[in-house]
C-alpha cells in the first residue's frame, strides 16, 4: 500500500478546468468502475477547454485567490491493491468542501506518456474508495482524483508513480520428490527421466545446469511445462554423473533445487594376485584393488578355490574387504588354484584374477605306530536283572509275565509251568527282545493258575526265576462281591 502526496494541478493536461466535470455522463455503481476497451484505447473525447484569456498585469504577477465555492484537493490518496485486471485506491475528504457543498469525486486515468485524462465514471461518486476493473495486462497509467461541487472541480490529488497492471506474482517453489533428495543411482545404459514439479505465477522460467555448466543438448534433453520440468537422458553414461541444479525464476524471484546423479557399472577385476605362502592345510593370498571400481565404492571381494582334480570353483569368502586372506581346511594331497572377483552395487566383476601357481598341500611324513590292543572278553553267564513278579488275573482276559536277563552270548529262553515246558502250546506266546523276556497267556482260565518259570541257558551257565499266577474263578469272584 502506498500513500502519495496530493498535487494542486493536473499532470498531463493542465488546461482542463473545473467546468469540464459538469458535463460527465452517468456514473457506474458507487465503489466499482468498469473501464471499457474504448477507455483503454483512449477513445473518450477530450472535453473542450475554455478559451484562454489574455493575462493582465495583475494576474501575471500574482495568482488569483482560490474560490471559496470550489473544494480543495482530496487528502491521503493511497493505492490499496493492484491485481491482474483491477486497481483499488482510497482517499480522505478534502480540508475545504466549499460553500456550496460536495457533490462527489471524479477518478481519472491517463496512460503513461499520454496527455488525455479519461474519467473512470460518468458522474461524480460520493465514495472515498473506488475499484477500477476490466484493465488489460500490461497497462501502465497515472491516476488522480478530484473533489467536485456545483461550482466545479477542485484541484486533483495524484499518485506520484504510474500504476502497472500485471499478473499477480507468486514466489516460485520447487517440490523435489522424496527419492531424489538423496543420490539418484542409475546403471550405464539405463534411462534417466526426472520430473520435478514446481509452482509460481506468472509461468516460471526453468533452467538446468550440470556441474555449474549448461546442459549438453546432444545428450540431455529438457522440457518445461506450467507446473513441472523434465530432465531426460536416453542412455546414461558415467560422464552424466554429477550435480544437476534446477533454477526456477519469476521476475526477480527464484528457487533452486540440487539433484545428485551417479551413473555406475560393474567394477574391473583386482589388478594382480599372488600366493604368499602354503603350510599345512592353509594357503595365504594377497591381491591389489581394481583400477576401475565402476564409479562407486566397492562392497568387497569374493574369493573362490578349485582343486586341480575336479576344476570346480567353490566360494570361500563373500564381500570380504581386506586384500589379504588365509584359506584353511584344504585337503592333503590336492593342488589348488584361487581367484578373486570385485563387487559393487552393480554386482561382481565380469572376470576374476586367478593365481598363476598352484598351492600344493603336501602329505606329512608321519609313520603310524599302532599300540597293542588287548581285546576284552564280554562273555558272561545268564543273570536276571528283573525277576518275575507274582500276578493275579481275571478269567477271559489275556495277561503277560515280564522279566529281563543279561548274558553273552545270547541265551536260550525256556518257559515252564509247574516245572513242565510249555513251548509250542498255542495258548502261550513267548517273546525275547534286547534282554526283555515276555510270556503272554491268552484268555486264561482257573486251570492256568500255577508256578511259571523262565530259564535262560548259554554255554557259560544258566539261571531261572519263578512267579505264581492265580486266575480267580467265577464262584470265587461272586463270593468276594457278596
Amino acid at each position: 500500500m502506498m500513500e502519495k502526496n496530493a498535487s494542486e494541478g493536473p499532470a498531463c493536461s493542465p488546461e482542463e478546468t473545473a467546468s469540464e466535470f459538469a458535463k460527465v455522463p452517468t456514473a457506474e455503481p458507487p465503489g466499482e468502475v468498469a473501464v471499457s476497451e474504448s477507455t483503454r484505447e483512449e477513445q473518450v473525447p477530450k472535453p473542450q477547454a475554455p478559451a484562454p484569456q489574455a493575462p493582465t498585469a495583475s494576474t501575471a504577477t500574482k495568482p488569483a485567490p482560490p474560490s471559496e465555492d470550489v473544494p480543495s484537493a482530496p487528502l491521503l490518496l493511497t493505492l490499496e491493491d493492484v491485481s491482474s485486471s483491477s486497481v483499488t485506491v482510497s482517499w480522505e475528504p478534502p480540508e475545504r468542501l466549499g460553500r456550496l457543498g460536495l457533490q462527489g469525486y471524479v477518478l481519472e486515468l491517463c496512460r503513461e506518456g499520454g496527455s488525455e485524462w479519461v474519467p473512470a465514471s460518468a458522474r461524480p461518486m460520493m465514495v472515498t474508495q473506488q475499484t477500477v476493473r476490466n484493465l488489460a495486462l500490461g497497462d501502465k497509467f497515472l491516476l488522480r482524483v478530484s473533489a467536485v461541487s456545483s461550482a466545479g472541480a477542485g484541484p486533483p490529488a495524484m499518485l506520484d508513480q504510474p500504476i502497472h497492471i500485471r499478473e499477480n506474482i507468486e514466489a516460485p517453489k520447487i517440490r523435489v520428490p522424496r527419492h531424489l533428495r538423496q543420490t539418484y543411482i542409475r546403471q550405464v545404459g539405463e534411462t534417466v527421466n526426472l520430473q520435478i514439479p514446481f509452482q509460481g505465477k506468472p509461468k516460471p522460467q526453468a533452467t538446468w545446469t550440470h556441474n555449474g555448466h549448461a546442459l549438453d543438448s546432444q545428450r540431455v534433453s529438457m522440457r518445461t511445462g506450467d507446473q513441472d520440468s523434465i530432465l531426460f537422458i536416453r542412455s546414461a553414461q558415467r560422464s552424466d554423473s554429477g550435480r544437476y541444479e534446477l533454477t526456477v525464476r519469476v521476475e526477480d524471484l527464484e528457487a533452486k533445487a540440487v539433484i545428485d546423479i551417479l551413473v555406475i557399472e560393474k567394477p574391473g577385476p583386482p589388478s594382480s594376485i599372488r600366493l604368499l605362502d602354503v603350510w599345512g592345510c592353509n594357503a595365504a593370498l594377497q591381491w591389489t584393488p581394481p583400477q576401475d571400481t565402476g564409479n562407486t565404492e566397492l562392497l568387497g571381494y569374493m574369493v573362490q578355490k578349485a582343486d586341480k582334480k575336479t576344476g570346480q570353483w567353490f566360494t570361500v569368502l563373500e564381500r570380504y574387504h581386506p586384500t589379504t586372506c588365509t584359506i584353511s581346511d584344504l585337503i592333503i594331497g590336492n593342488s589348488y588354484s584361487f581367484r578373486v572377483f570385485s563387487e559393487n552395487l552393480c554386482g561382481l566383476s565380469t572376470s576374476a584374477t586367478v593365481t598363476k601357481e598352484l598351492a600344493h598341500i603336501q602329505k606329512a611324513d608321519i609313520a603310524a605306530k599302532p599300540k597293542g590292543f588287548i581285546e576284552r572278553d564280554f562273555s558272561e553267564a545268564p543273570s536276571f536283572t528283573q525277576p518275575l513278579a507274582d500276578h493275579t488275573s481275571t478269567p477271559g482276559y489275556s495277561t503277560q509275565l515280564f522279566c529281563s536277563v543279561r548274558a553273552s552270548p545270547k541265551p536260550k529262553i525256556i518257559w515252564m509251568k509247574n516245572k513242565m515246558e510249555i513251548q509250542g502250546n498255542p495258548k502261550y506266546r513267548a517273546l525275547s527282545e534286547q534282554g526283555v523276556c515276555t510270556l503272554e497267556i491268552r484268555k486264561p482260565s482257573p486251570f492256568d493258575s500255577g508256578v511259571y518259570t523262565c530259564k535262560a541257558i548259554n554255554v557259560l551257565g544258566e539261571a531261572s526265576v519263578d512267579c505264581r499266577l492265580e486266575v480267580k474263578g467265577e464262584s470265587l469272584r461272586m463270593g468276594e462281591q457278596e
